[in-house]
């Protein structure tokens, strides 16, 4: 039992360093004034809160993403589809592929998809400006792609609606 909880926390590690800091996910274009709301989450070892979000289509959100977990996480918006291949990404490098995760531009590419994004360390807060598309979407979700941590909970919908 002990060396599968070892294994586990070193694995933890592991994923976490290869996720990698660098997700600056403000929009530096956007002012204070252009902010519609301000949503608190709150990130720990293996869930969020809130568990789900809903935003008016056009709505410009400031998400201000405090991590109280132990390790680092990530806060990815995106559809489910392109959160998969992400996460697919992410476990081939954590699996040592040799992919890099290059996060210097503030968002996540999935194949033709661009995800908002933010790395948050242990301890620290983030924020990521953004803004709600114009139509109504239920194919939403916010999530930590870092291997192992979705399936562990870390995701919640986010549903676009009036």
């Amino acid at each position: 039992m002990r060396q599968l909880l070892l294994a586990i926390t070193l694995g933890l590690t592991a994923t976490a360093a290869l996720a990698g800091a660098g997700h600056d996910g403000s929009e530096q274009n956007i002012s204070e004034a252009e902010i519609d709301r301000t949503i608190e989450v709150t990130a720990g070892d293996l869930w969020f809160k809130p568990n789900d979000l809903v935003i008016a289509p056009g709505e410009t959100v400031k998400f201000v993403i405090e991590n109280l977990g132990q390790i680092e996480h990530e806060f990815v918006i995106g559809a489910a589809d392109a959160q998969k291949e992400h996460r697919e990404m992410m476990l081939d490098m954590a699996s040592g592929d040799g992919r890099h995760h290059d996060m210097s531009a503030g968002h996540h590419s999935a194949g033709n998809n661009v995800m908002p994004a933010v790395t948050v360390a242990s301890g620290e807060t983030r924020t990521l400006v953004w803004t709600a598309p114009d139509t109504a979407n239920n194919d939403l979700i916010y999530a930590c792609n870092i291997a192992g941590h979705f399936e562990g909970g870390m995701h919640g919908e986010l549903k676009v609606k009036d």
